[in-house]
């Protein structure tokens, strides 16, 4: 949905608004709180699911959560959000082992630095319309407080297909509202900046797959939707994100624009823009960046737009064999955390380990615990770079996936082998642990996906190597002989019982770790869309500009659905 032209207002924030602000942030301080600041009451009236779950519900069911477990107590001044994309419990089990293992350790001991978060919780990662979830709408009611559909970004549940209905659901994200309330912003991310995470923080559109204008269905155009990509510019001039930080050059960039990184690629817009052009016009001083060295040269400029690759970045396994240099998560979780702390009003930061999912969808249990470890990384570089006093970090996933962790394998088996150790009580659990067949197997599978053992249009029968896309697979005539197979080599991957081009999503809970102000909120099981509330309530400048547009009860809670219009 097209935001009100703003293009005349001065930079963040207004007089007007900066004095509304000052007063309703002292009203926080000063005037009594209720009682017991750990409960505050939110009435929600009783519905039928899934017929009465409008947005408005949703908006409301999640405040009331957040403030039943004292999310208004919180005086957060910075938010970083960590998401670990498709980062399943069973990820988080195995990459803590695979972390102490690569440093020559059992493994099973150690912790990665979230685990040592004093604040956890579950969240139940479900869409308006799936049992099993997809980015999108998981990290639309991550951003925004209300659930929706699989594939939407930033709007309320409706048809994927329907742009003209979408325009009128737009939903206002915790990005744009720090923006709005004069706080720094950044997005950092692995994946293209116009992937279904960072995007569902700024843009609105029922379709995740609609990030340029190459994409957008002609029906959809007509209607008035716009791509992914260009709704990045649709920031008022001094509110939009200072640091924006992943993949994705093509979306930006058109067809005649060859890539500043390699000689046989170009953009793909067809409207002839050049995004990149167009936001340097935008930022005075900001600085565009494709690589490590000029990534680390833009330190003291007002704005940074780095974008690493034409596509997503590497994998970081793969990453160090980029000839140009892509920063790893933790170097552009410091660089972004170093820019946004220079604004004295604070900052919201999401910074996104986005594939972890896609090593789960290829199959490939070694790079998804690659990444993972990276994340571990980032978040540890957080938390030597803040203060838990005034930051909240939250660290969560969208959703899970099928990677199963099985067998009973003896205590430091590497986690990526095959299980050796007992599979009965009468076992050598020296030996490797074997199958009804006869044939051993690995501690890691998945439940689906492109590891099939039968043969594919691509590659023969028996186990399958890193990168494998299959095409079409023939039955497998029992399980593949992995005697002398190298499972712990990068590009072996796992086994899948059921044969699908890409491996599935998971429908089961995933796991949030929290610390710093706030973060106390942050237990039990809670609906997906609680994160957002509860940081709103903890952080009084979000809270504070919520409530200058009229959406608080009593309380100061943010309980009536924002129209993004207003702010």
């Amino acid at each position: 949905m097209p935001r009100p032209d703003r293009t005349a207002l001065p930079p963040r924030p207004l007089p007007i608004l900066a004095t509304l602000l000052t007063s309703l942030l002292a009203a926080c301080a000063g005037t009594p709180q209720p009682a017991d600041q750990r409960v505050v009451a939110v009435d929600v009236p009783p519905i039928s699911h899934p017929d009465g779950e409008t947005p408005q519900w949703w908006y409301r069911s999640g405040a009331a959560r957040a403030a039943a477990n004292g999310a208004m107590a919180g005086r957060a001044k910075n938010v970083i959000i960590f998401l670990g994309d498709g980062m399943s419990l069973t990820t988080v089990a195995a990459a803590r082992i695979h972390d102490a293992q690569r440093q020559g350790r059992p493994g099973e001991e150690h912790l990665l630095s979230w685990e040592h978060f004093p604040h956890t919780a579950f969240a139940k990662t479900y869409n308006t319309d799936s049992q099993t979830p997809d980015s999108a709408g998981t990290m639309t009611a991550i951003a925004t407080g209300v659930k929706s559909h699989m594939g939407a970004i930033g709007v309320s549940a409706g048809r994927r297909d329907d742009c003209a209905g979408s325009r009128g659901r737009a939903l206002l994200s915790s990005l744009r509202l720090a923006g709005d309330a004069g706080m720094a912003t950044g997005i950092v991310t692995t994946t293209r900046l116009t992937h279904a995470t960072p995007a569902s923080t700024y843009a609105h559109v029922p379709d995740r797959n609609w990030e340029s204008d190459a994409n957008l269905p002609d029906a959809a155009r007509a209607e008035g939707c716009r791509d992914i990509a260009a709704q990045l510019l649709d920031f008022a001039p001094g509110r939009g994100p200072s640091v924006l930080l992943g993949g994705g050059r093509a979306q930006f960039l058109p067809t005649t624009v060859r890539d500043p990184e390699y000689a046989d690629k170009a953009g793909v817009r067809l409207d002839g823009r050049n995004l990149v052009d167009e936001w340097r016009q935008r930022t005075p001083g900001g600085a565009f960046v494709w690589n490590s060295a000029q990534l680390q040269a833009a330190t003291d400029a007002p704005a940074v737009l780095g974008l690493f690759e034409a596509d997503h970045m590497r994998f970081e396994h793969d990453r160090p064999a980029d000839v140009a240099g892509e920063p790893d998560l933790a170097a552009m979780t410091r660089f972004a955390i170093r820019r946004l702390a220079r604004d004295e009003e604070g900052y919201v930061l999401l910074v996104e380990a986005g594939r972890i999912d896609h090593a789960h969808h290829e199959g490939n249990a070694f790079r998804a615990l690659e990444d993972t470890v990276a994340l571990s990384r980032a978040v540890q570089a957080a938390v030597e770079s803040t203060s838990e006093d005034d930051t909240l970090i939250v660290v969560t996933a969208d959703h899970s996936h099928t990677l199963g962790f099985v067998g009973y394998p003896r205590r430091g088996n590497p986690i990526l082998g095959k299980v050796r150790g007992p599979a009965t009580e009468d076992d050598d659990p020296d030996a490797y642990a074997r199958d009804l067949l006869g044939l051993p197997f690995t501690t890691l599978v998945y439940a689906n996906g492109p590891g099939y053992a039968g043969a594919s249009a691509r590659q023969p029968a028996g186990p399958k190597r890193h990168h494998h896309v299959p095409g079409t697979f023939e039955p497998a005539h029992g399980r593949p002989d992995l005697a002398q197979v190298d499972t712990t080599d990068p590009d072996f991957m796992q086994e899948a019982l059921v044969p699908l081009g890409s491996e599935s999503h998971g429908g089961d809970d995933v796991g949030i770790w929290a610390r710093g102000p706030g973060s106390a909120a942050l237990r039990g099981t809670l609906e997906q869309h609680v994160i957002h509330h509860v940081i709103v309530q903890a952080t009084p400048r979000l809270r504070a500009r919520l409530c200058a547009a009229g959406t608080c009860d009593g309380n100061g809670v943010p309980v009536e659905l924002p129209d993004p219009a207003a702010f």
